[in-house]
């Protein structure tokens, strides 16, 4: 009986804000997962340790939740202006699929970071030790601009900037995500700022339900916390070891994945699920982190909590960080209301593991609110550095 051997592929394990991830440079990966197709998608999920019916990923590189199943490959930019492009894979868990539908915010720091390790970038274009790298953010099509810290020609990583969700501090990245709304610009694609979506009447009482549905850093649907039942301070156990409760979020998540149009037919969403994301806010009330940590009220704006891959994430994804502060900056959303209100340029919010400040540009033009950027601050950090292993007949 013959078997497939091993083979080495040239690959980097990364932390990028609050996420992990195995990067690979494009001119590493076998010829065939270059470009898009099952073979590419079958590598990662190999790398990753998926489809796992125990949802361990034990065979693999993956850390069993959504904010570690993911690969990125970084290449030369096909797109004038830019240093490179960055593309993005969320590896299901226990499920046999890829999700190229959106961006890792989180992970858009490490990519910065990671151009320059691999030599795409040159830190010697540096400027009072900040390198510049601009990022086509190929999955959505996007401008992402990191700043990133360097020092005696290498990424500087190390440093005193603290990220809760983070165990340790390292040096700060700032991201500038440019005009993160659609294409079209289309920055809420129903035209309105607050919808009343039709939902089951054993989800909410009345069958009526209102949420702002945006499109900025990642499509995602924000609801009122008090309007399904919660508070906006819950932890990811509270939420995740309640069956029932996720099963409403995803009946949630598809009824506003069709109202946006990001799929036709509900069935659609079972391999669309990293996005829309769903996520529920509330005016700022006192909460114990995870780490144990006591928020004040007045520390935050509002508290928010999001979904990701169909559980609650443990701090916040970094797209979704962009949606807060683009709707957090349009007076009339629900997370502008959550907010108190009233016009702003940045917003504090509250999440499982701590406090984010982010902020955003703006603006209306003819009648429709778009932003012009918004602005971040995340870390990344290279933890493993060498080749990844796969059986030859993985892809």
């Amino acid at each position: 009986m013959s078997v497939a051997p091993q083979v080495a592929i040239s690959a980097t394990y990364m932390r990028g804000g609050t996420s992990k991830g195995v990067f690979f440079r494009l001119e590493d990966l076998p010829e065939p997962c270059r470009v898009p197709g099952r073979p590419r998608d079958r590598l990662f999920q190999r790398v990753i340790g998926s489809p796992d019916p125990y949802g361990a990923q034990i065979d693999g590189m993956g850390g069993a939740t959504s904010s570690t199943s993911k690969c990125v490959i970084v290449g030369p930019a096909t797109v004038p202006g830019h240093d490179v492009d960055y593309l993005y894979g969320q590896v299901s868990i226990d499920s046999d699929f890829v999700d190229w539908s959106g961006n890792c915010g989180n992970l858009s720091t490490a990519a910065g970071a990671f151009a320059i390790h691999a030599g795409h970038v040159d830190p010697a274009n540096a400027v009072d030790g900040i390198c510049t790298v601009r990022l086509w953010q190929a999955n959505i099509g996007k401008t992402i601009i990191a700043h990133v810290p360097v020092a005696d020609g290498a990424v500087q990583e190390t440093g005193a900037f603290e990220l809760d969700g983070v165990t340790f501090p390292a040096a700060e990245i700032v991201l500038e995500f440019m005009d993160p709304a659609d294409g079209e610009g289309a920055m809420f694609p129903t035209g309105n700022l607050v919808d009343t979506l039709d939902v089951p009447a054993e989800i909410v009482a009345g069958g009526r339900l209102q949420a702002t549905l945006i499109n900025a850093g990642i499509p995602t649907i924000f609801v009122r916390a008090a309007d399904i039942g919660h508070t906006g301070t819950e932890l990811r156990d509270a939420v995740n070891s309640d069956s029932q409760a996720l099963h409403r979020f995803e009946v949630l998540r598809t009824i506003g994945a069709l109202k946006m149009g990001l799929i036709t037919h509900a069935e659609e969403a079972l391999k669309r699920q990293h996005t829309p994301k769903i996520a529920f806010v509330a005016p700022p009330a006192a909460y114990t982190t995870a780490s144990g940590r006591v928020v004040a009220a007045e520390e935050i704006d509002l508290a928010v909590r999001a979904l990701s891959m169909g559980k609650l994430h443990h701090a916040m994804m970094g797209t979704a960080s962009v949606a807060i502060a683009a709707a957090a900056a349009v007076p009339g959303t629900l997370v502008s209301e959550a907010a108190g209100g009233g016009e702003r340029t940045y917003v504090r919010f509250g999440h499982p593991s701590g406090i984010l400040r982010v902020g955003a540009e703006a603006q209306q033009v003819d009648g429709r609110w778009t932003v012009t950027k918004a602005v971040m601050s995340r870390s990344a950090r290279i933890l493993m550095d060498g080749r990844v292993h796969v059986p030859a007949d993985s892809f």
